[in-house]
């Protein structure tokens, strides 16, 4: 990098190693002829649904504590994630099936873990729920046989009684335990119809990857994510990337090798998703995000690999109310730092929150004494050019 740059330090490089050129190919795409890689064919075809953000960045290098700010606007743990402030804002659509849904990749969860989803200080009923891979998503949800309907309603209500016997208010954990009995009950009657993917067509089974092992897995839970929202889940959080390194986008020792796999498993189910919902006509009441908790540098690290850059990088988002088939913001030359239209977290979420019908300035929570916002004190923006 020339000396006007400066030398930004990542977790693993001190910003003086050699510039790594690209060596995807990029073409124009849709009416709009936004650029898209090789790596992203799919995506590629619906680029005119879609806003990118091109200068997003943020405050940190360190896997965990950048996803902390991605999902809650702080660095720290215990601070409330966007899908609890929404899901407190906004309630639940659907009174039999949870609110906020966590559906992360089998082999493990993110670096931050399960602060990616807490409630934080808000009521812990608001906090997201983990579903599991393959067909049983939710464990226990077939009532067992030898249990009968009115047995089981006269067993729920005796322990709700027992529970409700020495209940403080201000105990949110037993109240979300008890809130979460109350929802598991129905959930028995109502939620195997919602998780069965077998009872979506062959066209659209295939149409998301899942005839094919490498998309198979983010394509059933991308078609999952449909079905919740289709039945009144208000937030779903996918994610691609957990568990060991060899399954995250953390492209240290050669990033074609890792962003050809990533991608590979991710481009189709995307954009079925998208399609999808459009055909359904859903596109326009969900919005879909896709975000990271940073990019990688424009240098190298040890020749092959990228190490973290917040700087600059990109996230999009499609339907909800945004106007697709742009790109907002850029980075240099090098892709190193966001210099047009810098978007910084909490810009992001202020958007999100306002494509919601949220206004982020007034939507807080009193906690410790202070009126507590997912946006924090500091000024943030919503991308008013993002809205539709």
């Amino acid at each position: 990098l020339p000396p006007e740059t400066g030398r930004p330090v990542s977790q693993f490089t001190k910003g003086d190693s050699p510039l790594l050129g690209s060596t995807r190919k990029f073409k124009k795409h849709g009416e709009s002829g936004i650029e898209i890689s090789d790596l992203l064919p799919n995506i590629a075809t619906c680029v005119d649904d879609i806003a990118f953000l091109r200068s997003c960045w943020c405050t940190n290098t360190i896997h965990a504590p950048a996803m902390y700010e991605l999902h809650s606007g702080r660095t720290l743990m215990g601070f409330p994630s966007l899908g609890s402030w929404v899901t407190y804002g906004l309630g639940s659509v659907s009174e039999n099936l949870p609110a906020y849904c966590v559906l992360p990749q089998p082999e493990g969860v993110p670096e931050g873990g399960a602060p990616c989803w807490g409630a934080g200080f808000l009521p812990t009923i608001y906090q997201g729920t983990l579903f599991r891979r393959g067909p049983s998503p939710i464990l226990n949800l077939a009532a067992p046989k030898t249990v009968g309907a009115e047995q089981q309603r006269k067993t729920f209500d005796l322990v709700k009684k027992l529970n409700e016997l020495d209940l403080n208010p201000t105990d949110t954990e037993l109240s979300a335990r008890i809130a979460s009995y109350e929802l598991a009950f129905r959930m028995q009657q109502h939620a195997p119809e919602a998780v069965d993917l077998n009872r979506e067509t062959e066209t659209t089974r295939k149409a998301y990857g899942l005839d094919r092992p490498e998309t198979a897995d983010f394509g059933s839970r991308c078609l999952l994510a449909r079905r919740l929202v289709e039945r009144g889940t208000r937030f779903v959080q996918l994610y691609s990337g957990g568990g060991p390194l060899i399954t995250q986008w953390d492209a240290h020792d050669n990033v074609n090798q890792n962003h050809e796999k990533m991608c590979g498993h991710v481009d189709q189910p995307i954009a079925a998703l998208i399609k999808d919902l459009k055909q359904r006509g859903l596109l326009d009441s969900t919005l879909v995000v896709w975000a990271s908790e940073f990019g990688r540098t424009p240098n190298s690290q040890g020749g092959k690999g990228r190490d973290h850059n917040p700087l600059g990088y990109t996230m999009w988002m499609a339907g909800g109310g945004i106007k697709g088939g742009q790109a907002i913001g850029a980075t240099d030359e090098f892709g190193l730092r966001g210099i047009e239209r810098k978007i910084s977290v909490h810009d992001f979420h202020a958007t999100i929150l306002h494509l919601l019908g949220i206004d982020h300035d007034k939507f807080s929570y009193k906690y410790q004494g202070l009126d507590q916002r997912l946006t924090g004190v500091e000024p943030a923006k919503v991308i008013k050019e993002l809205v539709a």
